[in-house]
């Protein structure tokens, strides 16, 4: 029986380079085809490894970035794609990669992974970071301090779209079928207007800062086909939006959102589906529901469409902090902020936002 193809992301690394001296390297612009080229053949690597990141980062953010590879004889047998991010607020951390749910390192064998992990490591003790963050699909390092709170949810598409709606657990697929009876449309659409309308609108509810709209579109601008953006409409009125990304046979809804009216007519619920038909249609094998916090809304509704939970394994190592960070919305020390979050007038959260959620990696 062949294996699911998400279980690829957990196969056995590729032998050891050969014994030539492994060197480690700060990544430039004339090695981003390289670097990414690299990615796409380890089979432990995700979009969040691509080069794109580097630029995505420095230019939405204004954060420096440290894209480490290693090279054997000229050729790149691992990476570690690195961002630092200096805030007042929530501190001075080093991590692969903030604004992404995975990273770490990915490398041809332990040498290389190794080599990398010390760059890493002296880097971080060279800035003074509180800590040094991995956040990867599988552990690396035991030893480090680490946080049980994120899970992802990956599922393989059948190839067959019907079998893929009859997979859908009973209550769920109801919903879905609640949107398809309501006369909700999926439309692609090229630019990021009415995705960042739907997002913002559904995040100000639940009471969290938003990206600004220029990070979404340098996000487009940057991958190009590879970042996608499925708008829903009814009766051309816009109901809810999804960008996703694209990776090998894979393909990401990362951020999303829909308008107050949304739920009346199972907006969220038809426009996931939409995109897993049309993936499926596409060839697609892969459906990566993303991160969620363990007790969460977002956890409940991504297990009811019958995706099982795999653990994150999110490591610290801690340098100059004493303690895990907790900058989530879990916190209840952030419970206040959150109810007169939600209190704001759209446009003002919208406008203070992207300042205060490039702070948080």
């Amino acid at each position: 029986m062949n294996q699911p193809a998400f279980e690829t992301l957990h196969a056995t690394p590729p032998a050891e380079p050969s014994s030539e001296t492994v060197r480690v390297r700060e990544l430039e612009p004339a090695d981003f085809s390289r670097w990414d080229a690299f990615v796409a053949g380890c089979s432990e690597a995700t979009f969040f490894h691509r080069a794109g990141w580097k630029t995505v980062i420095e230019r939405a953010f204004g954060h420096r970035t440290f894209f480490h590879y290693a090279e054997v004889d000229g050729r790149i047998v691992g990476v570690l794609p690195l961002a630092e991010v200096k805030s007042l607020l929530f501190g001075h951390t080093l991590a692969a990669l903030p604004f992404c749910v995975y990273g770490g390192v990915v490398a041809e064998g332990d040498r290389a992974g190794q080599a990398l992990d010390e760059a890493a490591r002296a880097l971080a003790h060279r800035l003074g970071v509180g800590h040094l963050e991995y956040r990867s699909l599988a552990p690396r390092h035991p030893d480090w301090a680490h946080k049980d709170l994120y899970v992802t949810f990956r599922k393989e598409i059948d190839p067959d779209v019907e079998r893929n709606l009859t997979a859908i657990p009973r209550k769920q697929r109801a919903m879905v079928r609640k949107g398809i009876k309501a006369g909700l449309k999926g439309e692609i659409d090229e630019n990021v207007e009415r995705f960042f309308a739907a997002y913002s609108a559904s995040v100000h509810r639940l009471g969290t800062p938003v990206f600004s709209k220029r990070y979404f579109q340098i996000l487009k601008e940057v991958f190009g086909a590879d970042c996608e953006v499925l708008t829903v409409t009814q009766d051309g009125r816009l109901v809810a939006s999804v960008l996703s990304f694209y990776f090998r046979d894979e393909v990401l809804p990362y951020y999303g959102g829909g308008v107050a009216s949304a739920r009346e007519v199972a907006g969220n619920d038809f426009m996931y589906w939409d995109l897993m038909r049309r993936a499926c249609e596409r060839g697609i094998r892969v459906f990566d529901f993303g991160r969620s916090k363990l007790g969460t809304g977002s956890f409940d509704f991504k297990k009811n469409w019958g995706f099982e939970p795999q653990p994150l394994h999110y490591e610290y190592l801690l340098v100059k902090g004493r303690h895990v960070p907790d900058h989530n919305p879990l916190n209840p020390k952030y419970s206040l902020f959150i109810k007169l979050w939600q209190r704001l007038p759209l446009p003002l959260a919208n406008l203070i936002g992207p300042h205060i959620v490039k702070s948080l990696g």
